[in-house]
């Protein structure tokens, strides 16, 4: 499995590619569908550019993206759309479109509320695990754990030459994972040595401009389709 990550909470100052309205997210997720990205993880944007938790916003975003693509889409419930737990918790109890799936970083706040509504709306849960934080120990103990969807194993280490030992660590750190699917991946500098990483471990994987902006041969790259393919090409290697 290859899931693109469109945007993330990126912005305009990121390169035009990057796509931040409801038309734009849908186009490019319908292009990197076609170039053999299997699930879709969106931020769902206002008007300005800042990552939202809107339920207005999130069903303008999700209808227009369905009208595109036939595959899963989800979305974050980061801590930086809605940084007040209580406050994140009423806007996705107030979800009128519910995505296929959302991510819940287990180091933050609340994670476990979020998760526990997310499950109770009929949402299938991501939990996301970064390097760096309590969030695989705290995720092992969680009587949630064996009814999430996946685990993202999100590698924050972004040098090159030590990103993957980092990835190798928070697999480690995970152990059976309650025995939920793994999608592992990294970021910037760190994105196509996890990638490859997965492809070799037989885990999945996702890749988009959340998180690189370039090709691995260090061009910029110019879509999210771009990405993907360049990202089944390592991922097979």
């Amino acid at each position: 499995m290859v899931q693109v990550c469109l945007n993330g909470p990126r912005t305009a100052a990121d390169g035009t590619a990057v796509p931040l309205t409801p038309e734009a997210m849908a186009a490019s997720a319908a292009a990197a569908v076609a170039a053999g990205a299997t699930d879709v993880h969106v931020h769902p944007k206002t008007p300005c550019g800042r990552d939202t938790l809107s339920p207005r916003v999130l069903a303008e975003t999700l209808t227009a993206m369905r009208s595109r693509v036939p595959v899963p889409v989800g979305v974050t419930t980061g801590a930086w759309a809605e940084p007040d737990p209580a406050a994140r918790l009423d806007r996705i109890r107030g979800w009128t479109v519910l995505p296929d799936h959302a991510s819940v970083n287990w180091h933050e706040p609340g994670a476990e509320e979020i998760a526990a509504a997310l499950l109770d709306l009929g949402v299938g849960v991501e939990a996301g695990i970064w390097s760096g934080t309590d969030g695989a120990r705290r995720f092992a103990s969680s009587p949630l754990g064996p009814r999430v969807l996946r685990v993202l194993a999100e590698v924050t280490d972004t040098e090159p030459s030590t990103a993957v030992a980092s990835a190798r660590g928070l697999l480690s750190e995970l152990g059976s994972a309650h025995g939920r699917p793994v999608l592992l991946h990294g970021e910037d500098g760190g994105a196509w040595p996890v990638l490859r990483l997965a492809g070799e471990l037989g885990l999945a994987t996702r890749v988009g401009l959340e998180d690189v902006l370039v090709l691995p041969d260090g061009r910029r790259a110019g879509s999210n389709a771009e990405l993907v393919a360049a990202g089944l090409a390592q991922y097979g290697h």
